[in-house]
């Protein structure tokens, strides 16, 4: 028999928090974060990370286990979430994964076997300089030229996976958007149940930017500078998350402070539109959308329940 996983996603800003503790209450689970920031530790407010007397008593895995200056990718990802998801099931538990970062999802539920992407360290040095002397634009627009899909899906700061989508092109002739559709139709070794929390669009655009209002009040700017004088520097992977970059470039005098949390708002804006295009793509996902509901907890975690039921995954452990 499958073992039981249930996901819980959507764009950000949406409210998967609150709704990830009384979920897991109500399934006897444990929240595992698949979140690219929270993973962090010292970068709680930029990343909308869940404080402590929040949690409910809820187990949480895979929020502050890195320092800002270590890497963190889908591979690592993938890796530190199975391993969680074997000391849940050994407690007896069900893993949630909760969080807006559609990849670390896909790559968990369908097992995405990475080990076999070639690799092409030259080339992939010769992008990195092309991005440093012409910028991350440019570079995108190498990658929109050859793969126009994965050009969609992957924001024109992500250097990281522009270079390599486009590595991967430059070695075995095919796209990434079509090697990541195929890996897509892979059978999941779990039985799970992938909610989409998702709300109206003036609503949620609203939330975001009261969000970032609210993150700037909690002390935003402080909490970039104080990464500053830790050695934290723009070009490290932590530092590209929404909210830190901004700062960081307002921090280093190339655009003033209003300039910057415009570029946030907007951004996330952006940000939470490709979220739910990724999650419009996925099979198998059950959309729960909040107006729905009457913006009811009650009513949706009676939905998800259901839902569970269905698909035998509450009883699964």
């Amino acid at each position: 028999m499958k073992k039981p996983l249930i996901i819980l996603t959507g764009p950000t800003a949406v409210g998967k928090t609150e709704l990830s503790i009384s979920l897991a209450k109500m399934v006897q689970g444990s929240i595992i974060s698949a979140d690219s920031m929270q993973v962090y530790r010292h970068m709680d407010i930029g990343s909308a990370k869940i404080k402590p007397e929040e949690m409910g008593g809820i187990p949480h895995y895979l929020v502050d286990i890195l320092e800002p200056w270590e890497e963190f990718h889908v591979v690592r990802f993938q890796e530190y979430a199975r391993a969680c998801m074997e000391e849940i099931y050994a407690q007896g538990r069900i893993p949630i994964l909760v969080g807006g970062t559609g990849f670390y999802i896909q790559a968990v539920l369908y097992g995405i076997d990475f080990t076999e992407e070639p690799e092409d360290v030259t080339y992939r040095g010769e992008l990195e300089r092309f991005a440093q002397e012409k910028g991350a634009y440019a570079l995108h627009e190498r990658l929109a030229a050859v793969d126009p899909q994965a050009a969609a899906d992957i924001h024109q700061n992500n250097i990281k996976r522009i270079i390599r989508a486009l590595e991967f092109y430059h070695l075995s002739g095919r796209r990434i958007s079509e090697h990541n559709a195929a890996e897509r139709q892979r059978e999941s070794p779990y039985q799970f149940a992938y909610f989409v929390l998702n709300d109206d669009r003036a609503r949620l655009y609203g939330r975001i930017n009261l969000r970032v209002d609210r993150m700037l009040e909690e002390g935003l700017v402080e909490e970039v500078r104080s990464l500053r004088q830790m050695g934290c520097h723009s070009q490290m992977v932590s530092m590209q998350g929404l909210g830190y970059k901004e700062i960081f470039a307002y921090l280093e005098g190339e655009c003033t402070l209003e300039e910057a949390v415009y570029r946030i708002k907007r951004d996330t804006r952006h940000f939470a539109k490709r979220q739910l295009t990724w999650f419009r793509r996925e099979r198998d996902v059950i959309w729960a959308n909040k107006p729905d509901f009457q913006y009811d907890d009650a009513k949706i975690l009676a939905y998800f329940q259901e839902e569970l039921r269905k698909r035998q995954v509450a009883g699964a452990v």
